[in-house]
């Protein structure tokens, strides 16, 4: 009997132990992140909790009890445009918080735990995703040049006489997706100043963007336009979905040793690129997806060999493309920054495996070094790196434009119709630079402007000439 007696006071023991242990998390903040699609809501706790979510109607709610936890301040923050109109609490039992989050709108709610990592403690991450339904219609797709076999005709069958297909202009933008790094609850690396890779890879994107867009033929688009998060997969079926011609994904590196410096371009491995393949492949969803952006090659209707070959053969060139814009990239910002590495490097990245977009990753400098996180911070720097990186883009595409781009039809017409222009030098700008955005020689530009060197001063006003693309 002592022996049972024993067994239960440890028992009762060992069972209030658990309930303090479960009860020590606090919840101490909550933090808010609205995407286009989702809205993300961030718990920082003090330590592990367990948790659950369910929704309710009439009117719609949705309700997160965390178990093991107590709130240690007010649940406050800034709900403007995303589908919550107030959150609220009540601690259920001394170890039990119940978050209930009223809204204007149906939501599909998903969760999950994070363990601490350098920036963060425990986290409880509920993401509110929008009903399609409320959505606006993704754009669509950049219609492609597809070639359609020939049908045999058959004389003894009445022919029916179809309309013509509306007349294409053939001169539609080269697309380039530009992807901005880290975002929301992932801030990336961190400068010795309290720099986030972040925010400053955003404000690189922005000014690339501005830039691309300045180029006649030429449309950039951002895989997100503010701090949230998007899933690696997600980014390249956005570039997907946008027609994207050329994915550029920014970044800024971190290092062990402080002393690393310089930028770097990456493009995909080729074991990176077998093993995606290999995956297409297996995946019954992606096996009915189309390669070649809009795609005009449906893998739905083909067997598996055949499938594998298409996809080979489409990875094969995108990785080419990747490599030789790659190195375009390189070399242009090599002019304005330290490089780490003078050759594209290749490795696995994830936003880099698609297999029908050329695809690149640019590491902008080491965040971690405390002179280039200074210097990447510098809207002039920012600006100097995006020139140098429109510049390859440019150059890749006046060598390889798609066809029915305006790019290609400057190419085959032989010539841009356009005269005299000014510029006024920029930050990062090179006469090297500039002879290739305005498609003409560095010595026209020389002699255009009765230059005797290649220095340039910012704000400096060059005349640049007509202009004449050599047939081809």
């Amino acid at each position: 009997m002592r022996f049972r007696a024993l067994v239960a006071v440890v028992g009762v023991l060992l069972a209030a132990m658990t309930v303090n242990a479960l009860a020590a998390s606090q919840v101490r903040s909550v933090r808010l992140w609205r995407a286009p699609d989702n809205t993300r809501l961030v718990f920082d706790l003090s330590g592990p909790v367990q948790h659950s979510v369910f929704t309710l109607t009439a009117p719609d709610r949705l309700v997160i009890d965390i178990n093991g936890a107590t709130l240690a301040a007010p649940l406050n923050v800034a709900t403007a445009n995303t589908p919550i109109i107030a959150m609220r609490s009540a601690q259920r039992t001394p170890s039990d918080l119940r978050v209930v989050i009223d809204l204007k709108k149906v939501v599909t709610p998903k969760s999950f735990s994070l363990t601490p990592n350098a920036q963060y403690g425990n986290r409880l991450v509920v993401d509110l995703f929008d009903n399609p339904a409320d959505a606006a219609p993704p754009p669509a797709p950049i219609p492609r040049v597809a070639t359609v076999p020939a049908v045999p005709v058959n004389p003894s069958q009445p022919q029916v006489k179809l309309p013509p297909p509306p007349a294409s202009t053939g001169r539609r933008d080269v697309i380039v997706v530009i992807d901005a790094g880290h975002g929301g609850e992932d801030p990336g690396a961190s400068g010795s100043r309290g720099q986030h890779e972040k925010d400053v890879v955003l404000a690189i994107a922005r000014e690339l963007q501005r830039q691309i867009n300045g180029m006649k033929g030429y449309r950039a688009e951002l895989t997100r336009t503010g701090d949230y998060f998007i899933p690696l997969r997600g980014r390249t079926e956005i570039a997907r979905k946008k027609g994207a011609d050329l994915f550029v994904s920014i970044h800024a590196d971190a290092a062990p040793s402080r002393a690393a410096f310089g930028a770097s371009v990456f493009a995909l491995s080729d074991r990176g690129a077998t093993s995606e393949t290999a995956r297409w492949l297996a995946d019954s969803e992606n096996r009915s997806d189309l390669i070649g952006g809009a795609g005009n090659v449906s893998l739905d209707d083909k067997d598996r060999m055949l499938a594998g070959v298409l996809l080979d053969l489409s990875m094969t060139a995108s990785l080419t493309s990747s490599l030789n814009v790659g190195q375009k990239v390189l070399s242009n910002i090599g002019r304005v920054t330290p490089l780490h590495k003078q050759r594209v490097e290749q490795a696995g990245f994830m936003v880099l495996k698609s297999p029908d977009i050329p695809s690149i990753l640019v590491e902008t400098g080491f965040i971690s070094n405390s002179k280039e996180a200074s210097k990447l911070a510098t809207r002039s720097h920012q600006q100097a790196l995006a020139r140098s990186i429109s510049a390859g883009v440019g150059q890749f595409f006046q060598q390889n434009p798609p066809p029915g781009t305006y790019v290609a039809w400057l190419r085959d017409s032989g010539k841009i119709a356009q005269g005299p222009r000014e510029h006024r030098v920029q930050p990062g700008d090179t006469l090297a630079m500039l002879a290739v955005r305005f498609q003409v020689s560095a010595a026209t530009l020389r002699s255009a402007n009765q230059l005797k060197s290649d220095e340039l001063k910012v704000g400096q006003v060059l005349t640049i000439p007509s202009t004449e693309l050599a047939a081809q």
